[in-house]
Order: structure tokens, then C-alpha cells, then sequence
């Protein structure tokens, strides 16, 4: 064992290696030391004195033969500053200049994000005071992402086809709506809007205008064809008034009371609803309408009724109202078009004859006899060459049903007949005395 000390004189030769020719007894000395001296080593080469730490005699676990040496530092020179002593993993202090710039910095982008925040809620809420009222959603679609099939959607598809219709003539201005209905500028409007002449004119939805020409009439159905002369014109699509349903939802698109492009939202109330209107000293018109709870004015004549596809399906013609006579009615939500397959096929004969065809059955009603009480129509008289005539009808015979419709009224079989086109085939219910038996009658077109 050693503790490691090894002290020697300078010069002196270390001890040999290897156990002492003449151990001495283990133990300490049985002697004191000679005063000044210093207890022999006998594993210390030539005799020298060798100093022993205070307690080393006292330690029972050492060797005094084992070679120990010790290593003194050489001592600082008198006054010398001690060397410094540094860790190399300990981080750097920062310098004062680190510690200013980072929050300068920092200040600096929190004003510029700041400012720009308060710049943009400054222009699009207005800089009133800094408060922000309401919640904004989340998604806020504008109307290019309008679903198609939504309201909004059927508007902006159906209002650029729509067209408000002006006509001067000697009463003064006539003013009503139309839609385009091809490429080329045939508008559909009313025969009521049209009158009896005078200068026309459409203004289109982007207000624009345009002189227009008058194609043709047809009185009895309150249906006229009107031209201008445009590029870039949009039809309306053309819908199926056969195919609905009461309860459909529907919109009237026109200019009501001089309002252009506006758009009212109903349901179809009821189908086939009979109508007899016109004017004193004019003619008069029998049309199987479609009755709509839109809100529909003076000035929606001759605008479409639309579908929830934005397709027309009806030509607005009609209102009902609780006023006296010879004062301005307004909409009470009894609104009535015109079917569209109907106005469909009185255009295209205007447009191709310059006139319409009327369809007939070749029988008269009303006059004496022709009440019975609310079940069915008794027919007055029956042309000898005409469609009910060919079916076997006859004079007293009393209608019940046409195409399953029931019939109670004169205007009923009048309206409802003029709603098929010429050629049509309709089936027949009618009453002969006791006996109640079918017909299928082919209507034709009259002889004007």
C-alpha cells in the first residue's frame, strides 16, 4: 500500500524494488526518534532519513517499505495574480448590446402588425370608434358561390332574360314586363302591355335600352311577341307548366310599379284555376292559369313565373284584389299566369303566321238552359261538322269532366280547352239523361 508520497532528497537514488533483505518488524518504532531527525526508512536506498506524514505511524495499514514520492507545484512567484480559470461548457453572457436589440426589435414588428391590423378593420368596418359590432362568419360565400338551386342562385340566372316594356302611344305610357325568349330578340310579353299601338322600347336589366317592333298579337290569350335588335341577348330556359305541382315553389321576375329587376318568392296555390278577364269594350280572355301567392303588381304583366331551376313556366298576367272598381289595385297574394306550354305555342304561331291558332271543341255553352246547378256544363249547341259532333255529342248533353277535370262553371270548358293545342285528344265525361257515358274528342283549330 502507499499513499502516495515519495519524498526524497534531491540526488538521492530511489530504493530498490523489491522486499527488504532484512524486514524490520511490523509495528512502530520501540524508540523515540533521535531529536531533529527523523525515523529510518530501511526500504530507503543509502541509509537517508525519510519524513513520515504526522500520523502515518499511527496508520496500522501502512506500508513503510513501499516507495512513495510526492509532486510539489511550483509556488507563484510573490505578487502574480492567480491564472484564471474558465468553463468551457458555461454559455456567454449576453453583451449589453444583445439585450437592447432583441426587444427593439421585437417592439418594431409588433407596431408594424399591429398597424396593419387596425389599417384593414379601419377600412372594411370604418374607423367609428374602434368597436366591431356583430360576429362575422366564418365563411361568408358572395353570390358567384350561391348554390344554383338556391333563390339567389335561380335570380342571377333568370334576371338578365328579363326586360321591362315601354310602350308611348296616344294614352300615354304603357308600362310592363317581357322576357327574351331567343337569340335573335323575341321577347314574350302581354297583348294588355302591347295595346293597340304605339312606339316600343325595353330596357334590360343592366339599363340599357333598345327600341322594339311588334311582331304580332293574340287578344284572346293576352299573349304578344315583341323584337329588338341586340347582340349577346340570353333566352330564358324553357320549363314544363304541365309537370306542376301545387306547392312548388316559384318566383315572379319584372318591373312592378316601375321597380326593374325585381324578384317576389310564392308556391304554386292551384292549378287550372279558370280566368275570364279583360277590359270594358275589349275582348275577352279565357285562360286555365296557374295561381301563384308571389307578390305580383301592376307593372309584373308579362314577366315570367320561374321554377326552382330558374326555367319559366309561366307568363304573369293577372291579379286579384279587394278594391272597388276604378281604383289601383295591389297584390293580396292572388296572383295567375299563364301557362307556359300554352304562351310557348301562341308564340311560335305568331311568329311563324303573324297569328294564333285557337283551339275549340266545336260546341257553344251558356245561354238559357245551361245551368245545372254546379255538376257539369250543358252544352247549348253542337256544330254538325265539329270535333264534339265527331265524338258523338250533342246538344243537352251536360259535360261533367275534361281530362279528369271537373266542370261547374261555362268558362271552365271554354279555358280549359284553349289551354290544349289543336289536335290534342281529350277524354270526355258527360251526362245524357239518366245515363252518364265517355268520349275521346281530337280538338281542332277554329276557322279565323
Amino acid at each position: 500500500m502507499t499513499d502516495g508520497w515519495d519524498w526524497r532528497q534531491p540526488g538521492s537514488n530511489p530504493a530498490p524494488v523489491g522486499p527488504p533483505t532484512n524486514p524490520a518488524p511490523v509495528g512502530p518504532p520501540t524508540g523515540p526518534p533521535l531529536a531533529g531527525s527523523s525515523p529510518a526508512s530501511p526500504g530507503a536506498g543509502g541509509g537517508t532519513a525519510s519524513p513520515w506524514w504526522s500520523d502515518a505511524l499511527a496508520d496500522p495499514w501502512r506500508d513503510p517499505y513501499a516507495p512513495a514520492a510526492v509532486v510539489l507545484p511550483t509556488a507563484p512567484a510573490a505578487g502574480a495574480a492567480p491564472e484564471p480559470v474558465s468553463d468551457p461548457d458555461a454559455p456567454d453572457r449576453p453583451r449589453l448590446r444583445q439585450l437592447l436589440l432583441i426587444p427593439l426589435i421585437t417592439a418594431l414588428l409588433a407596431g408594424a402588425l399591429g398597424g396593419a391590423l387596425g389599417y384593414a378593420l379601419a377600412v372594411r368596418g370604418g374607423a367609428g370608434g374602434g368597436v366591431i359590432l356583430g360576429a362575422r362568419p366564418a365563411d361568408a360565400p358572395g353570390l358567384a358561390q350561391r348554390r344554383p338551386e338556391s333563390l339567389a342562385g335561380v335570380a342571377e340566372k333568370v334576371l338578365p332574360s328579363v326586360v321591362t316594356v315601354r310602350v308611348v302611344g296616344l294614352g300615354g305610357v304603357s308600362e310592363g314586363s317581357g322576357f327574351i325568349v331567343s337569340a335573335d330578340g323575341h321577347v314574350i310579353t302581354n297583348d294588355h302591355v302591347v295595346g293597340r299601338g304605339g312606339r316600343a322600347s325595353v330596357v334590360f336589366n343592366d339599363g340599357s335600352t333598345a327600341p322594339a317592333t311588334v311582331v304580332g298579337q293574340d287578344p284572346e290569350s293576352d299573349i304578344a311577341v315583341i323584337k329588338v335588335s341586340r347582340n349577346g341577348l340570353r333566352p330564358i330556359e324553357f320549363g314544363d307548366s304541365d309537370a306542376l305541382a301545387v306547392g312548388d315553389p316559384v318566383l315572379a321576375v319584372g318591373s312592378p310599379l316601375s321597380l326593374a329587376n325585381t324578384v317576389t318568392a310564392g308556391i304554386v296555390s292551384a292549378l287550372d284555376r279558370t280566368m275570364q278577364a279583360g277590359e270594358p269594350g275589349g275582348p275577352v280572355r279565357y285562360y286555365a292559369a296557374i295561381q301563384t301567392d308571389a307578390a305580383v303588381n301592376h307593372g309584373n304583366s308579362g314577366g315570367p313565373l320561374v321554377d326552382s331551376a330558374g326555367r319559366v313556366i309561366g307568363v304573369n298576367s293577372t291579379i286579384k284584389s279587394l278594391v272597388a272598381e276604378g281604383q289601383e289595385a295591389g297584390n293580396i297574394g292572388l296572383a295567375f299566369a299563364i301557362p307556359i306550354n300554352q304562351a310557348k305555342r301562341i308564340t311560335q304561331d305568331i311568329i311563324g303566321t303573324g297569328k294564333a291558332r285557337r283551339t275549340v271543341i266545336g260546341a257553344q255553352v251558356g245561354g238559357a238552359g245551361s245551368a245545372t246547378g254546379g255538376a257539369g256544363v250543358r252544352l247549348a249547341a253542337v256544330e254538325p261538322s265539329g270535333p264534339a259532333a265527331g265524338a258523338g255529342l250533342k246538344a243537352g248533353d251536360v259535360i261533367l269532366r275534361l281530362n279528369g277535370r271537373p266542370m261547374t262553371e261555362p268558362t271552365d270548358l271554354i279555358a280549359l280547352v284553349r289551354k290544349f293545342a289543336p289536335g290534342s285528344v281529350v277524354t270526355v265525361e258527360y251526362r245524357r239523361g239518366a245515363s252518364q257515358q265517355n268520349a275521346s274528342v281530337t280538338l281542332a283549330a277554329d276557322a279565323k
